[in-house]
């Protein structure tokens, strides 16, 4: 027999829950916020691209971040309009959102998908169903120069993105990402279950303002994340020129592998008044270079 009880859904990002809680023994049933996962149908033109698994809302700039570090559209230009299929009401209205080209241009998800189309990618990682990630770094040019980024400021960065995540802060169950111009002004931040996606969302607001494209300098200045910082991570803020990526834990062997090559300063445990440096310390005004 279930004691939970059915799920009730509440509009957004979280549904309310009933668990049973034991403590020292005793019973208790308990009322508890989680956050939602339902699918996302991304198509281009109606054809299917791909499905994440995703934290509803701000799927729209999810779709452009995606496509953006896919490959298939170098900025919001490409793109005609973004909406979801379907009427409000309707099952699953909400979870097929359909990108359409600008008119004069044809998004073409041939030139990247290759034997990926149908497949699902999770929350969880940005290239899962790839064949192999050879043309993802041949995509990842170096990010080019840009004013160095104090580490106070990065410190100061990722206290910031802390404070950005009001859905984490009743579930406890997602990741946040924040993009930041040199300075510390906050660009874009969201929420989601999956890092690659909260991060996709940040670059697609980032698009859809113009700041992602512009004149060297002029963009983020630094990408913050909650949790680990992995390979998808970097190839992201590489495709978006980025060129301080910080987590508030350890970066993957491949992740430092891609930083390195493509120019960006890679911080890790980035928490309180302390940070590792990775990768281009040079990035980092007063950081050691780190040793070979």
């Amino acid at each position: 027999m279930d004691d939970t009880g059915p799920v009730r859904a509440r509009p957004g990002s979280t549904t309310e829950v009933v668990a049973v809680r034991v403590t020292s023994g005793l019973v208790t049933h308990h009322p508890d916020t989680v956050a939602v996962e339902e699918p996302l149908e991304v198509r281009v033109d109606g054809e299917i691209v791909a499905v994440t698994m995703r934290t509803p809302g701000s799927d729209a700039d999810l779709a452009l971040g995606f496509l953006f570090a896919e490959g298939m559209i170098g900025g919001a230009g490409d793109v005609g309009s973004v909406a979801h299929c379907g009427r409000p009401g309707e099952e699953g209205y909400g979870n097929v959102i359909d990108v359409h080209s600008a008119g004069g241009h044809r998004i073409d998800p041939e030139r990247v998908l290759e034997g990926r189309r149908w497949s699902t990618t999770s929350s969880a990682c940005g290239v899962c169903g790839r064949r192999s990630i050879d043309g993802l770094l041949e995509r990842c040019a170096p990010v080019g120069e840009a004013p160095a980024v104090a580490p106070e400021e990065i410190l100061l960065d990722m206290a910031r993105l802390a404070q950005l995540q009001p859905v984490f802060a009743r579930t406890g169950g997602l990741h946040a990402a924040a993009a930041f111009a040199a300075g510390g002004a906050l660009l874009a931040s969201a929420e989601d279950v999956g890092r690659h996606n909260a991060v996709d969302k940040v670059v697609g607001a980032l698009l859809r303002g113009g700041i992602v494209g512009g004149a060297p300098g002029t963009g983020a200045a630094v990408l913050a994340v909650s949790g680990r910082t992995s390979f998808e991570i970097v190839q992201k803020a590489a495709t978006a020129h980025i060129p301080v990526v910080s987590g508030v834990s350890a970066p993957s062997s491949l992740a430092v592998e891609l930083a390195r090559a493509t120019g960006i300063a890679l911080c890790g445990f980035v928490r309180g008044d302390r940070l590792n440096v990775y990768t281009h310390a040079e990035r980092v005004v007063g950081a050691a270079a780190p040793a070979p």
